[in-house]
């Protein structure tokens, strides 16, 4: 039996990214992963927000991104465009780029750091014991694991098979995503009707078309035919314009689902495996991403001895209330998106109230996913946010802080006298890295605005910070304790 530190269920970007993470960090980890290649059959949407974007930029790979794709504008609520270019980040914007796109540059990152896959494979059970769990492959093969995270998917049987509750809400409409030739001109663009979006727009090669269209009655499992594009296109255009030659149809819905927990023992969840929604916004890929960076370095550590396993029950803590808020967010966005009088109606209202400032920062920062807060307790306004990226001055020259972030490990942030948090004796010297600096800007965040300066900060291989100093060192050590582990076990 082959036995690695952890094994991941599934080699989308949640798999991708989680796996990188690892790596960075020391750990042996394998993808297990159905697909023989990253292609995706059809235009699966894709997309960065701004938030994922930076978690990219702390990785030192976010350009290797926005070079495939395009940068504009993606934020939106309901189809209500929501403009970031104000934002105080270096990425104030959204990259427009398939998924396939996405999961093309994360697999080549993670064969650059050496992650080996069994690919055109999958997990078929699983069984934990008090020191790991042995994962049953589909070649009948079976690996040895520390722990087994799966990253599999809506339909999940790492989250079946570890018993873990799915609740949520049921479809309250479905849709078709097809890529279709049309022996007629259809009439490109949006059209709503009672039960929502309609669209319908030319593909790359300027004669094939792309559709989504709802459906006439809700349907959730059944793979969709001919038969049920040609009836959603009747009942939207009242016509299905000589549709053939079908190359892609697939079928989603609105079902909004979450684990009731992210962890079972030795197994996690993460990305679609742990909560799925309606497309609407963008979120899911994003927030599966961002759970990965979340998961990644607390799993390493744990791993590695230097934190004990309570430190994954942070994992839970901290990002299921996000997943729960887009869970919301994606079903007042569907509600939002009818067409009938008075939900339009509803929706103009909504439009107003979005392009007025506040509103606007509030609702684009929460799509963004800048606007992320860990409830660390109560003290300065950066505790549990996000790092914003300043330019620093170090006694080497000008630094970017998500320089310093790039090979995933935390860093302390010194800019009052040089030595001042000194870390050198204590057990965590070598866990940390010590930057002493200067930086006369503006601090200023997301939605907040300007916050005062602090003196010190803990920066988490997440680039959320765990500890802001006022000048002296108080709180520091504990801070260090819970989040890099005390005494070397």
């Amino acid at each position: 039996m082959t036995e690695h530190a952890v094994v991941i269920a599934g080699g989308g970007p949640t798999g991708l990214m989680l796996a990188a993470e690892l790596a960075l960090s020391g750990v042996d980890v394998v993808i297990v992963e159905r697909r023989e290649n990253q292609n995706r059959p059809g235009g699966r949407a894709g997309g960065l927000h701004s938030r994922t974007i930076e978690v990219l930029d702390q990785r030192g790979v976010a350009e290797r991104f926005l070079t495939q794709g395009k940068l504009m504008q993606v934020a939106g609520f309901a189809l209500i465009p929501l403009d970031i270019s104000d934002f105080p980040t270096r990425h104030n914007y959204g990259l427009a780029l398939s998924q396939e796109g996405i999961e093309r540059v994360l697999a080549a990152w993670v064969d650059e750091l050496k992650v080996p896959s069994y690919r055109g494979l999958e997990v078929t059970g699983f069984a934990q014991d008090e020191t790991g769990v042995d994962v049953a492959l589909s070649d009948g093969r079976s690996l040895r694991a520390k722990y087994l995270v799966g990253c599999d998917g809506g339909r999940s049987l790492v989250r079946k098979q570890a018993g873990i509750d799915f609740p949520g809400w049921d479809a309250s409409i479905s849709y078709l995503i097809a890529e279709v030739a049309m022996t007629e001109e259809p009439p490109l663009g949006f059209r709503p009707n009672e039960r929502g979006i309609n669209a319908l727009r030319k593909l790359e090669d300027g004669r094939r078309v792309g559709a989504v269209l709802n459906e006439p009655l809700v349907r959730q499992r059944d793979q969709p035919t001919l038969d049920d594009l040609r009836e959603a296109l009747i009942a939207a255009y009242g016509t299905d314009f000589g549709v053939h030659d079908v190359t892609y149809l697939s079928r989603f819905s609105d079902m909004a689902r979450q684990a009731a927990c992210y962890r079972a023992r030795r197994v996690l969840l993460a990305g679609d495996s742990a909560h799925v929604h309606a497309p609407t916004g963008g979120q899911g890929l994003n927030i599966g991403v961002q759970d990965a960076v979340n998961l990644g370095w607390k799993l390493a550590q744990v791993v590695s001895g230097t934190s004990p396993e309570s430190l994954l029950d942070s994992y839970q803590a901290e990002r299921h209330p996000i997943a729960a808020r887009v869970l919301k967010l994606t079903m007042a966005q569907t509600a939002l998106m009818r067409g009938d009088e008075r939900t339009k109606a509803l929706h103009e209202r909504m439009s107003e109230l979005l392009k007025l400032d506040e509103p606007r920062k509030q609702y684009g920062a929460m799509m963004s996913g800048l606007d992320v807060h860990y409830d660390l307790g109560a003290g300065h306004p950066l505790l549990g946010r996000r790092m914003p990226d300043l330019e620093l001055v170090t006694e080497t020259g000008p630094r970017r802080v998500f320089t310093r972030l790039h090979g995933a490990r935390p860093a302390l942030l010194n800019l009052g006298a040089p030595g001042a948090l000194d870390v050198a004796s204590a057990p965590w010297a070598d866990r940390v890295q010590p930057i002493d600096a200067r930086y006369s800007g503006v601090w200023e965040l997301p939605v907040l605005g300007a916050v005062a300066a602090p003196m010190g900060v803990l920066i988490r291989p997440d680039g959320h910070v765990a500890w802001v100093g006022d000048g002296t060192d108080q709180g520091l050590r504990d801070a260090l304790d819970t989040w890099l582990g005390g005494h070397r076990r």
